[in-house]
């Protein structure tokens, strides 16, 4: 895998910093934001049934009740 220079350079400090390989600490953020699309997804998904809200009418509402 190809790194710019700066971001191999970060990698490598944040690896030595925490006594761990760049691997290890790449595949550690890779691991982290898969999960966190996978939760994003499920949110999403759990979500799918509820109405779609018309836009002006959120800001009306919001303005209406003092939160804009």
């Amino acid at each position: 895998m190809y790194f710019d220079s700066d971001l191999h350079r970060a990698l490598s400090r944040k690896a030595e910093a925490t006594d761990r390989s760049i691997s290890r600490v790449v595949n550690e953020a890779v691991r982290l934001a898969l999960s966190e699309d996978a939760e994003d997804l499920k949110a999403f998904q759990s979500r799918a049934q509820e109405p779609n809200l018309n836009f002006d009418s959120v800001v009306r509402s919001l303005k209406r009740r003092g939160k804009l």
